[in-house]
């Protein structure tokens, strides 16, 4: 199934010292060219490469062709401002004879934030061998272009030329190094450099944080942040983003909440990328009308902010809603990309919206020259499911032009289980398993679908090549945060001080469950085991524990969030439905899938998720 939680991201980005600003500005070209009014008056005002010409002509007509100032002006402004042409920055590159540091260093800078980086790496290879010296100023960009794609070998090379040249203490080259190391996987390194700084300020603390989010350890992006706190540092705008994502991935809304407040208690400006991260967090978090109020106040919104919102909408079960914001969207004059397109797809699914998914589909290719990803043909799959048309549904996965992953067939075979469908989730699931044999899902919703019809000998056969291939359930997790700490559940948790003090409460949730009609969900339950000690199973899943520990240290006007690592099982589901009701408290779970909201005995999803 496609997931809106995994496709919607923001970029993270650690401080360089050549972020963009205005060109010329604190550059000798700059400098040297004051004494040039007309010269200076002419690039202060160039806005495209066309006018970039003319004044390179200006300069043949005038008799400064050969100035070394005006040349490195001319170049600079053709490698690195908002206008832009690398092909033309190479060719007055080349008349640049020789090309010193500054030269060097610009094209180097260029190349970095390009299509292809690995330019970058050639011409820091290139200054080497005509023996001219990198400075401070060159590795942070030859970093940030090895961290895109390159061997860990090579970038310890650099590191070790840096020390070489007495560069490696200064605090954007550290930085840097600490953000390769995190994007090229090697975290352990990456913390050392961290806990060595010369000075550790807020670059660093920066670039440590977001490469614990690079790499998806969101909860010790929140501990090192906490830890940055007690400094007594201000963050800058790059840590804000990527606690932020950390605290929409956790679903930790009150830090995530805390982190708005101090944007607004300082008046930091709302730009695109925080306003994004905001918009993208509250959605995760599951509170959409935040999410809008953001939205709102945000005085530019690119690409990236209005997709956010759509897919927020969407994954919250907002899906009219959603395709609104698109058409909003479309008003303004800007046009979709491919992510736009899955949240738009998405919020069909939810929708039940089979024809508007169609047209909209079409009109990827047809209006925006948007070829259709696996993604995309998955969001259809999903669509035609979640609407109960199996059939079509396989038989436009068998008609695809390119090869359909397992996400795609595991929408299909969770459709099955939800429609009892045995016919085609029989089909479904033995291919499952026979292409990825070692996922628990497969084996669980295919027994699911053989113990629904009855077919108990099938049932117990796949159960039985499951634990013959050695093949685990994977445990359960949930999370929930209580005044800013988050507390993490684990399914059949029942040995320590905390589960002693959640019993009560989960006896108590039992017996007016029971009192409302509930009967658990036993089919559920793939162990060899009687059908009591199965209801019993079914008491300890993650997110009843979570519910539990919510029920005992939440105020009972507030809701209820949870974040599970698996989707929600049938069992689960029921049960929390009724526990929305019985306790009269609302609960948000956000599953692998999706947001559930609960209240008054009803979910969002209409129960199909």
């Amino acid at each position: 199934m496609c997931s809106i939680l995994a496709v919607t991201s923001i970029p993270i980005q650690i401080q360089n010292p050549h972020k963009s600003k205005p060109i010329w500005l604190s550059t000798p070209s700059y400098t040297n060219l004051l004494n040039q009014p007309n010269l200076l008056f002419l690039f202060e005002n160039c806005k495209s490469i066309r006018q970039l010409k003319q004044i390179h002509a200006h300069l043949f007509t005038s008799g400064l062709s050969h100035n070394p100032y005006a040349l490195s002006a001319l170049f600079e402004f053709s490698a690195v401002s908002d206008f832009r042409s690398l092909n033309y920055a190479l060719k007055l590159f080349d008349t640049l004879n020789p090309p010193t540091l500054f030269s060097f260093n610009t094209i180097i800078r260029a190349f970095s934030t390009s299509r292809i980086p690995d330019r970058s790496v050639h011409f820091f290879l290139e200054m080497i061998k005509q023996g001219i010296s990198p400075n401070k100023y060159t590795y942070p960009f030859v970093l940030k272009s090895l961290s895109v794609e390159s061997s860990l070998l090579f970038g310890n090379s650099v590191h070790g030329h840096a020390i070489k040249m007495g560069s490696s203490l200064d605090s954007y080259v550290h930085s840097s190094l600490i953000h390769f190391y995190s994007m090229r996987g090697a975290l352990t390194d990456a913390r050392n450099l961290f806990d060595k700084s010369p000075e550790t300020n807020v670059v660093c603390w920066s670039a440590m944080i977001s490469g614990y989010i690079q790499l998806n350890q969101f909860t010790d992006a929140l501990s090192l942040f906490n830890e940055f706190q007690i400094e007594g540092l201000e963050p800058n705008e790059s840590i804000l983003v990527s606690v932020l994502c950390a605290s929409a991935h956790l679903g930790a809304f009150e830090q995530g909440r805390w982190m708005h407040i101090y944007v607004e208690k300082f008046k930091i400006p709302l730009s695109v990328n925080l306003g994004t991260a905001l918009i993208n967090m509250y959605c995760k978090c599951g509170v959409v009308e935040e999410a809008l109020k953001v939205f709102d106040k945000m005085r530019r919104k690119n690409v990236l902010s209005w997709t956010a919102l759509i897919s927020g909408l969407a994954m919250n079960g907002m899906g009219q809603r959603a395709l609104e914001v698109f058409d909003e969207m479309l008003k303004t004059g800007l046009r979709p990309d491919s992510v736009t397109f899955v949240g738009v797809l998405t919020a069909c699914s939810h929708g039940g919206l089979v024809d508007d998914a169609l047209k909209y589909f079409g009109d990827m290719k047809s209006k925006y020259q948007i070829v259709p990803k696996v993604e995309h043909y998955g969001c259809l799959v999903d669509v035609f499911s979640r609407a109960g048309l199996l059939n079509k549904a396989l038989d436009f996965i068998q008609s695809m032009p390119i090869e359909p992953d397992l996400a795609i067939w595991g929408s299909l075979l969770n459709a099955c289980s939800v429609y009892k469908n045995a016919e085609i989730g029989e089909f479904v699931g033995k291919l499952l398993i026979e292409l990825d044999p070692l996922s628990d899902a497969n084996y669980v919703l295919l027994s699911n679908i053989y113990a629904h019809k009855r077919r108990w000998a099938d049932a117990i056969e796949i159960r039985s090549l499951m634990k013959e291939r050695g093949v685990k359930k994977c445990p359960g997790c949930s999370i929930i945060e209580v005044e800013g700490v988050v507390y993490e559940f684990f399914m059949g948790e029942k040995s320590d001080q905390r589960f002693r003090e959640l019993k009560p409460m989960l006896d108590e949730m039992g017996r007016r469950l029971r009192s409302a009609g509930y009967i658990p969900t036993t089919s559920q339950v793939l162990l060899d085991i009687d059908e009591e000690e199965k209801q019993e199973v079914l008491c300890y899943h993650s997110e009843k524990l979570a519910i539990a520990f919510g029920l005992i240290h939440t105020d009972p006007a507030m809701p209820i969030r949870i974040v599970k690592n698996l989707r929600a099982c049938v069992d689960c589901h029921s049960a929390t439905k009724l526990i929305s009701k019985v306790f009269n408290r609302e609960i948000i779970v956000r599953d692998r899938l999706r947001f559930h909201h609960f209240k008054s005995g009803v979910c969002s999803c209409t129960d199909f998720w």
